[in-house]
């Protein structure tokens, strides 16, 4: 069995794509998505470590519901979300230093989503709880296997969400949702080079004095500054009727803060209000949140290790922070960048100063006359490896040996023969 991907393409917009199983009985043939813009990747892993108890430590915020004894918002109390854990499938949530797309991560949703009569009291009282929903949204229209609809969804372009078949519906409805991550990475864009050898950053919010974000003994779940984006959630139901929550991260045009390094930025919401008025679909409307979005003023990021490209790779190497370490020669005062030069210049030095030593150590044994010169010699030898002597070498030593021969022949023919006279 064979599948082909066909694309058809008018002024840089996908009309339709088609995903046709050829097969000797039957071709079928089905359109996924219509009218959909060309959109590159970005955006696409994250990192969360923390354990769900310590998560909702980090995630507590001031109610925006009215109090029972008033119409107005609540008091500065922080409020604890609550933990809400869905079926999904049998996916579970699992803290990792590198998440990617089909990964199950925890979102913040209105508890207004799950106010039914199954909901406690506790719950209802709630505007804000954390549900684990899967990272990239589910066609609502797709049937089969939810792994296999052969979309790229873990971002929404903001700039046609709005016409968007798959993710019109869920904004109209009000599903909008908090993505939570310590981080996320992002691979160098801006500059030419091949796919693996992009240098890779993880960017994330500003912290506290003394707070890294790779070093979790550096902070504690309630004083970690996590960075926030935002998203839209939908429910898939499968053949039998069991749920899929999943989810989609809102992108847009980079700003200046982070141009350099993408040409595509998440929606990051920088403040609590902003956070709020994502989520509170019934206090605020569509067109007022969709002016909570804007880029990004504050973000800090270093580079890490290319063991991040490897999803299989979760290990706390991909979020630490890598040394650029430039190669200096002080001697001269200039960086050198050819590691193979230098290496050669440092050979050649220690054979240069191997033969010197070698040298020395030849007069001082001449003059004592002792019998050191083989074994010194010997030793010599083993450590200076033999290289191939060049074609002028040959030459220097064909006329040095010319010069010598002549040189011995005058000398003989200059020398009388010693007589021994018998008188």
């Amino acid at each position: 069995m064979q599948w082909e991907h066909l694309q058809l393409f008018s002024s840089n917009t996908v009309c339709g794509i088609y995903k046709i199983q050829l097969d000797t009985n039957r071709i079928k043939e089905k359109i996924f998505l219509a009218n959909e813009k060309i959109v590159l990747k970005m955006c696409g892993r994250t990192c969360l470590t923390l354990q769900p108890k310590d998560l909702i430590c980090a995630c507590k915020y001031k109610s925006t519901k009215p109090s029972k004894d008033s119409n107005k918002p609540g008091d500065n109390t922080l409020l604890t979300p609550e933990w809400r854990s869905e079926y999904n499938c049998g996916r579970k949530f699992e803290p990792s230093y590198n998440m990617v797309p089909s990964d199950v991560t925890p979102v913040i949703v209105s508890a207004d989503h799950f106010n039914d009569n199954t909901s406690s009291e506790e719950l209802n009282a709630q505007s804000q709880i954390i549900v684990p929903m899967m990272w990239g949204m589910i066609p609502f229209w797709h049937k089969g296997d939810y792994r296999r609809h052969g979309l790229t969804t873990n971002n929404c372009r903001l700039e046609h969400m709005l016409e968007s078949k798959l993710y019109s519906g869920p904004f109209r409805k009000g599903q909008r949702c908090v993505v939570l991550c310590e981080g996320f990475y992002e691979w160098q864009t801006t500059k030419s080079a091949k796919p693996s050898e992009r240098a890779a950053h993880l960017l994330y919010m500003p912290q506290s004095e003394g707070v890294k974000i790779y070093d979790k003994s550096t902070w504690a779940p309630e004083s970690v500054n996590l960075l926030k984006m935002a998203g839209l959630f939908d429910v898939w139901e499968d053949e039998n009727g069991d749920k899929m929550f999943s989810y989609s991260i809102i992108t847009f045009e980079s700003s200046k803060i982070m141009s350099w390094l993408h040409h595509r930025m998440p929606a990051i919401l920088e403040t609590e209000q902003q956070v709020n008025d994502w989520i509170d679909f019934k206090r605020v409307s569509d067109e007022e949140a969709l002016a909570t979005l804007r880029p990004a003023t504050k973000l800090e990021w270093y580079q890490v290790s290319n063991l991040v490209n490897n999803s299989r790779n979760k290990s706390e190497q991909c979020n630490r922070p890598i040394e650029l370490k430039k190669m200096f020669d002080s001697s001269k005062g200039c960086n050198i960048k050819n590691k193979t030069l230098l290496n050669w210049l440092n050979v050649r030095k220690r054979r240069e100063d191997q033969a010197k030593q070698l040298s020395d150590d030849e007069s001082t044994t001449g003059l004592e006359g002792g019998s050191g010169t083989d074994s010194a010699t010997s030793e010599s030898d083993a450590e200076v490896p033999s290289k191939k002597p060049r074609f002028c070498d040959y030459k220097r030593s064909l006329r040095e040996a010319a010069l010598f021969n002549t040189a011995l022949s005058a000398d003989s023919a200059s020398e009388k023969p010693q007589t021994c006279d018998e008188s």
